[in-house]
């Protein structure tokens, strides 16, 4: 197989044998939508796609469509509209956001003009009435291009591509500074909102008779809106679910073809399938879909390197994923934004909000206001890294991590925010090696105890329990490199704290599975100061009611998920642990055999 990866050109994917996941059955859908604006993450395959529109609206590509259409489902059943349009295509990924006002103008204005006269090379042959390039003022040659087409008697499609990427600049820190800046590209008379009121003027004529435009978030559209009110979002409609992205029927046909190709087991085929599952799977963009879908860029990248080695990849992320952390990184900076982060990785990654936040402009991002736990997650839905997990009985939205993958890039910000000096993370995810390497669990307790606990203040203590101690080690253990790693899973009709079970790929290395409970008693409770709980010997310690019971507790449940464990997977070398915490200032671990 020829796999795509990084690529969006679709008639050269069509014609040149790469493998291709026909989508076309969609485009009488998308006919009924005449202005319409579609939102998915970032590598989600939105390029990709306007490609694929273009070639089939193209007027000037009518001679081809057999040859691009032929084999695929809109080739046996053509809408009356295909090969109809002059197309103009504007892909704003090109802007440069760095410099003055002027000079982002300047950029935008070039960027329109040349993709003028690519436009009049094209159709040059359909055009009686020349179009006049001002290179001074992009909003004229737009007027120019309405002219002379008006007279062609051919509607013109455009399609905008990554209408929003430099407020995905600002937004991210770039320009944070830039809060004028960007008011004086997208308020008032600014260029930004001047070129989509050209854009919606000349949709009155049928001029620009259909728009399609891709992006990431609502955030520009919101800030423009008087100047374009005409875009409709279908980026939630059921059926448009899967129209970036791959369902898992689709995946294991692949999947399989590979594991033959390569002669490898069936065991070996349903290995890869499930590592694809964990890591990839999970984006619901509507809450009507019945399915989830994977991204399509990290399944390339999986399934190319599995092809050409017979064996799964190292890293199970793609580096050109690895800047969506930037996001988290955005939301910890902000109030509220410490506590949703902690809150996706306890609490079954999951968190409830009244309904998205579908209108919020760049001024609410750039100040501190209006930051509240329903923004900060729309935010985080709209880029990714939360996604559609169903309703409450109460018609409360449910927002979860969509998977493995994403879940890693929680926890690099967080270990980050917690211990922001390097020289900590280090010792910690040492101490941390040497549980999964030859299960020292005194070594990473002893580091908890005094360093990570002292980042816990006393505001902490109001929402403390075992979760927060887990998170102190689930930061330190998490090596999805080599392992496929949960909290709060499921077994049986119980819920296990951290299991940490060796990727199939990854068990020729002496390395173990690990099972740890976590017990978590207050020191109020206990009727204990912290710094009487500082001076209590490791014996004092146990000998405490609670500490005991819970300790008991723990070992109960050990015994039970850790069997559970083994029956479910073979061959495990699994140790397990108890781990009981006395506030945020002792612990008492215990292995069970």
């Amino acid at each position: 197989m020829k796999f795509p990866y990084g690529i969006c050109d679709f008639r050269k994917i069509v014609t040149k044998g790469y493998y291709y996941c026909d989508r076309t059955d969609r485009i009488p859908k998308l006919e009924k939508h005449e202005y319409a604006l579609f939102l998915r993450p970032r590598r989600f395959g939105k390029s990709l796609l306007l490609s694929m529109l273009i070639n089939y609206y193209d007027l000037g590509r009518k001679d081809q469509f057999d040859e691009i259409f032929g084999k695929l489902k809109i080739g046996r059943n053509p809408t009356s509209l295909r090969n109809q349009f002059l197309v103009l295509e504007w892909d704003f990924s090109c802007i440069d956001p760095m410099g003055t006002a002027k000079d982002i103008r300047r950029v935008l204005h070039d960027h329109v003009n040349e993709r003028i006269k690519r436009f009049i090379v094209t159709y040059r042959e359909y055009l009686n009435i020349e179009i006049e390039i001002d290179p001074n003022n992009t909003i004229n040659s737009i007027n120019s291009l309405i002219t002379s087409v008006e007279e062609s008697g051919h509607p013109i499609y455009l399609f905008i591509d990554e209408y929003d990427n430099f407020a995905n600049e600002v937004m991210m820190g770039v320009r944070r500074e830039s809060n004028d800046l960007y008011e004086a590209l997208v308020y008032e008379e600014g260029p930004l909102k001047t070129l989509f009121k050209v854009v919606k003027s000349s949709t009155k004529e049928s001029v620009f008779d259909r728009i399609f435009i891709t992006g990431v978030s609502p955030v520009v559209m919101s800030d423009i809106t008087s100047g374009y009110n005409i875009g409709k979002n279908i980026y939630q409609r059921p059926m448009f679910n899967d129209l970036c992205g791959f369902n898992e029927a689709e995946i294991k046909e692949i999947v399989d073809d590979i594991a033959d190709e390569c002669d490898l087991k069936k065991q070996d085929a349903e290995n890869a399938l499930t590592m694809m599952r964990i890591y990839y799977n999970g984006s619901l963009f509507s809450r009507d879909a019945e399915k989830p879908v994977y991204n399509p860029t990290l399944a390339f990248y999986f399934l190319e390197i599995f092809e050409e080695n017979c064996r799964f990849p190292y890293e199970m992320l793609d580096d050109n994923l690895a800047t969506d952390e930037a996001k988290l990184r955005y939301v910890a900076q902000l109030p509220q934004g410490r506590n949703l982060l902690l809150d996706m990785i306890k609490d079954r990654h999951e968190t409830v909000i009244g309904g998205l936040a579908k209108r919020f402009g760049i001024q609410e991002m750039l100040t501190d206001q209006s930051k509240d736990k329903k923004f900060l997650a729309s935010f985080l839905y709209y880029f990714g890294v939360l996604t559609n997990a169903g309703e409450t009985e109460t018609g409360d939205i449910v927002l979860r991590v969509p998977n493995l993958v994403i879940y890693g890039l929680y926890i690099e910000r967080i270990i980050r925010m917690l211990l922001p000096e390097p020289i900590e993370r280090d010792d910690g995810k040492l101490a941390a090696k040497q549980l999964y390497q030859s299960g020292d669990m005194k070594s990473l307790c002893k580091f908890i105890e005094t360093q990570y606990f002292q980042v816990f203040h006393n505001a902490d203590y109001k929402w403390a329990n075992e979760l927060t101690v887990k998170t102190a080690f689930l930061t330190l253990l998490y090596h999805d490199n080599l392992y496929i790693m949960d909290s709060e899973l499921e077994i049986g009709r119980g819920v296990a704290d951290l299991v940490m079970i060796i990727r199939p790929d990854m068990r020729r290395f002496k390395i173990l599975d690990i099972l740890i409970e976590f017990k978590y008693v207050k020191l109020k409770d206990a009727e204990l100061s912290g710094e009487q709980a500082k001076k209590l010997s490791l014996e004092e310690l146990q000998k405490l009611p609670l500490m005991k019971s819970a300790m008991d507790e723990a070992k109960n449940q050990l015994k039970r998920y850790g069997d559970a464990l083994e029956k479910k997977y073979k061959n495990l070398r699994l140790r397990r642990y108890a781990v009981v915490s006395l506030g945020f200032e002792r612990l008492w671990w215990k292995e069970e055999v």
